[in-house]
């Protein structure tokens, strides 16, 4: 079993290296059939999209705990984000919005983080720089489902920068009609981005499952 899961992982980190970005997934025990997959972390970067656009990517957890990935999608930017970026862009700011997010197998969104960063650059410089963190997650009846369990949020640089990289981390516990004890699922989210005086930036994303079934996937991308 433990054999087949490396091999798994690397077709998936060999497609990736081919696409540019990464992807992986691991697992230190796995089951079959219907059984979940144990102690699955998966990975994947992108660079930023130009101004309008969004990159993202879509990574589904498969037999045997292999993660399958799907391709980079390069689309128009969200109407939200093309509003938001209108102010900047009129007084030579930047911005750049990235999300993280957990689907089941029913595609309902379990657990999400989220970064609003923006950032203003003079003469090769960046004079300020903002990540704003946010997350959301999916409640049941009753007050049941996943909750936020903690989350933090740094920057190595604020002002006067060559560059910044602002990490947001969130951390996510379940409880409810799939697992009333509350030990089982546990969702973490971690989500870094790379402010570039000149403009540019990237995108990084891990999230790390306690548990997950066949189907799930994880859907990452910047704007």
């Amino acid at each position: 079993m433990k054999s087949r899961i490396r091999i798994a992982v690397a077709s998936a980190a060999s497609l990736a290296a081919l696409l540019g970005v990464t992807g992986t997934a691991t697992a230190q025990d796995s089951g079959t059939g219907a059984k979940p997959c144990h102690g699955v972390r998966l990975t994947g970067d992108l660079p930023a999209p130009s101004a309008g656009r969004a990159v993202s990517r879509q990574i589904t957890i498969g037999p045997d705990c292999e993660a399958t990935l799907g391709p980079v999608r390069h689309t128009a930017a969200s109407p939200g984000a093309r509003r938001a970026a209108a102010p900047a862009a009129a007084v030579a700011g930047h911005q750049l919005r990235g999300w993280n997010e957990m689907y089941d197998c029913c595609n309902i969104r379990m657990t999400g983080l989220y970064t609003t960063s923006a950032w203003d650059t003079t003469d090769q410089r960046i004079t300020k720089a903002t990540t704003t963190p946010t997350q959301e997650w999916n409640r049941e009846p009753w007050g049941a489902g996943w909750s936020l369990a903690s989350h933090t949020s740094k920057d190595d640089c604020a002002a006067d920068c060559p560059a910044v990289n602002s990490q947001a981390d969130a951390d996510f516990t379940y409880k409810g009609v799939f697992d009333p004890i509350g030990s089982w699922y546990a969702n973490v989210h971690h989500s870094t981005v790379r402010l570039n005086a000149d403009g540019t930036s990237s995108c990084h994303f891990d999230v790390e499952l306690r548990h997950t079934f066949v189907g799930w996937n994880w859907r990452y991308g910047c704007e």
